[in-house]
């Protein structure tokens, strides 16, 4: 395949976010780095006007003979290497479609006490849509691993915006690039998936950060080792496996103490009311949003109006996927007049619960998922 003809840096990408996504919150970051406000978080299926985007560089801006032409490779330790087009794969292997949650590893950082990264998301870093493509599973079969088959590299043409290399690439484990929710995929709540959301084919992995599910996919390499390609290293997308303090100037992490990302944990959203909401006294209060989990099931969300000194529990709505969000809601007694904090915890099947505070401090702030609190006032 040709390199796309078009690639637009970080400001255009913002302009082009503000036309298509104009509800959503646009970061003051070189990169692009665009979230919904926690109220709109609130469809089982996620509209791409409101759907967060995040890239790490140049974007290709591919064209219809772009599209036409795209071609995805898979070589390294298999017998059998392998280049289908898009068109090519629709047509050889059994095309599925898997609802899931695509949430970045930083969603939450802006609430940890001390400074942590750059990109500083509040709550809306994710969202829930319908990806349809070829399980990776399949693909893979068809190029027959290798007996030291052990991770996948992710290969795509966007560049670092100094011209120097990728922008990104990551992989998968094997295991989780055999599982079966993992994709290849070619469309986004039943349309091609938009080059902003990495477009024309991209992978997804459900349950991991939003990082793995790589964009504008041209090539996996299949490795012998844990992939070592651009944000597998120096810290990106790792959490320690042990509380760590901040560094003292000119002291470094050992980065032997840290371990890659590979779930997203158990997280809640209050969708309505909004936070800054005045509701009439005598009214009862109505509370809703969206629970997810990553690969332990979510198992309750409960609320608290008295600062978290009780709970009660939320109803929860079907899970129409293994990796989807669940609707929650509940309907209180009329509150006392004046103001009021809603606080909403979600727990996994695991017996892990969302945190009232931040977490133990991390380099890179990933993976805070500090409970949701919004305030109002009754009266």
């Amino acid at each position: 395949m040709t390199r796309p003809r078009i690639f637009i840096d970080g400001d255009a990408q913002r302009t082009l976010v503000a036309a298509q996504k104009p509800e959503l919150r646009i970061l003051s970051t070189a990169e692009l780095n665009a979230e919904a406000p926690a109220h709109l978080l609130d469809d089982d299926i996620t509209p791409v006007a409101r759907l967060f985007a995040r890239n790490a560089g140049f974007m290709p801006l591919p064209s219809a003979a772009d599209i036409a032409a795209w071609t995805l490779a898979i070589d390294g330790c298999v017998r059998a290497p392998r280049r289908w087009t898009i068109g090519e794969l629709e047509q050889q292997f059994e095309t599925v479609t898997r609802t899931a949650v695509l949430e970045c590893a930083g969603n939450g950082r802006s609430f940890f006490p001390e400074p942590a990264g750059v990109v500083l998301w509040q709550h809306g870093a994710a969202g829930c849509v319908a990806w349809t493509g070829v399980r990776l599973a399949d693909l893979l079969a068809a190029c027959d691993l290798t007996a030291d088959a052990v991770y996948t590299g992710h290969h795509s043409p966007d560049m670092r915006f100094d011209g120097e290399g990728p922008a990104i690439s990551r992989g998968l484990p094997i295991a989780k690039a055999l599982a079966p929710e993992t994709l290849v995929a070619w469309a986004l709540n039943g349309e091609p998936i938009p080059p902003l959301h990495g477009g024309p084919l991209r992978v997804i992995a459900p349950g991991f950060p939003a990082s793995a599910s790589q964009k504008w996919i041209t090539r996996i390499e299949i490795r012998d080792r844990e992939h070592d390609g651009e944000r597998m290293l120096n810290l990106h997308y790792r959490l320690p496996r042990v509380p760590v303090r901040p560094l003292a100037p000119g002291e470094r992490y050992d980065e032997a103490l840290f371990d890659v990302i590979t779930d997203v944990p158990v997280r809640a959203v209050v969708a309505a009311p909004r936070d800054g909401f005045a509701l009439a006294p005598g009214a009862p209060l109505t509370v809703r949003g969206r629970a997810w989990s990553g690969h332990t099931p979510l198992a309750k969300v409960e609320l608290s109006l008295d600062g978290g000194k009780s709970w009660q529990a939320a109803e929860l709505g079907p899970l129409p996927d293994t990796f989807a969000w669940r609707r929650f809601s509940a309907t209180r007694a009329p509150p006392p007049a004046g103001a009021i904090e809603i606080i909403a915890r979600a727990s996994d099947a695991g017996g892990r619960m969302q945190p009232l505070a931040s977490a133990p401090w991390n380099p890179r702030g990933y993976c805070n998922n500090t409970v949701h609190r919004v305030r109002g006032r009754i009266g």
